[in-house]
């Protein structure tokens, strides 16, 4: 049975995420780790606790990251996931609590007791992946393989022009990541994830379907209302919940091809953007790459995907 750890920033697609996660039979998650992103640290922990919670499941949460790893917090989501990350209809009232263990360690322990076996799930900022990295690299190269949801993939960003929100929160960590990890790593792109949103017949048929269903529409309020503001149209984007299905699901996968990955992290400008470079391009100018160091998910099947998410709910 694949050993899988979770790590978020529990904002409200987060929670879609981790329910159609938790829901899966064949796969056993470990933990789930929590980082400051869509929302601060403690609000992200409570979310993920509530989560759990509503999936009925029995699964250790791990607070982590309360800041970017070298320097200050300065953005959060909650003018798009709501001031709690879900919504802002008081619905997170968790009975349990994290474990006192943090995140790091636990990711550290868990990768030295199954060395090789352990696949990370990253669907917030990768504050905690390289913190880990730093402090025990021999041990995180035995992680068995990266699944990522972050950067704009080969289109533009929702954070800047550029940059996808969870490399533009801590640019700097995932540029060790991309330089620090020799270990497979599978990104899914924003590009990819916003292509395949639901549309309000299919919003209302999971509301409908359950008391974990209504749950996690009614914590995607302010992110609907944030799309029919700015799209004009009741959507609902689940980019952590693509980016889950692609890694639990590879018959949901169209195309995907390897690229050598690099992050800007000194210029204000082009801070948070990843550039893909394919040495297989032909450029005015000749350039000598790296090793391709990730694979970027370029298209997926987007009926497939839904039909297989309505159903683990």
């Amino acid at each position: 049975m694949r050993k899988i750890i979770i790590d978020t920033d529990a904002g409200s697609d987060d929670a879609v995420a981790l329910a159609v996660a938790m829901n899966q039979k064949d796969i056993e998650i470990l933990g789930i780790t929590t980082v400051a992103g869509n929302c601060d640290l403690y609000q992200a922990t409570q979310n993920a606790l509530m989560t759990i919670e509503y999936c009925n499941k029995n699964i250790s949460v791990y607070s982590g990251c309360s800041q970017p790893f070298l320097r200050e917090q300065k953005i959060d989501a909650v003018q798009v996931h709501g001031k709690d990350g879900m919504g802002d209809l008081n619905l997170i009232n968790p009975k349990t609590c994290a474990e006192e263990t943090h995140a790091v360690d636990f990711i550290i322990d868990s990768v030295k007791k199954y060395p090789d076996e352990i696949e990370i799930i990253t669907i917030g900022p990768l504050t905690n992946i390289a913190v880990a990295i730093a402090k025990d690299p021999e041990v995180m190269e035995k992680v068995k393989h990266y699944y990522v949801m972050g950067t704009s993939g080969l289109g533009p960003g929702n954070a800047s022009a550029v940059a996808e929100f969870n490399i533009y929160a801590d640019a700097e960590s995932f540029d060790i990541f991309l330089r620090k990890s020799k270990v497979d790593k599978t990104i899914i792109g924003f590009d990819v994830c916003i292509d395949n949103f639901f549309n309000k017949e299919e919003i209302e048929e999971i509301s409908d379907k359950n008391k974990l269903g209504k749950f996690l529409m009614d914590s995607n309020n302010t992110l609907i209302k944030y799309n029919i503001r700015r799209l004009k149209e009741e959507i609902l984007d689940l980019p952590d919940a693509v980016a889950v299905g692609a890694a639990l699901w590879p018959e949901i996968i169209l195309e995907s091809k390897m690229f050598y990955a690099a992050c800007c992290y000194k210029e204000p400008q082009t801070y948070g953007q990843v550039i893909f470079n394919d040495s297989t391009d032909a450029l005015a100018v000749e350039h000598v790459y790296l090793d391709n160091n990730v694979t970027l998910i370029t298209a997926i099947d987007g009926a497939l995907f839904k039909n297989k998410l309505y159903v683990s709910l």
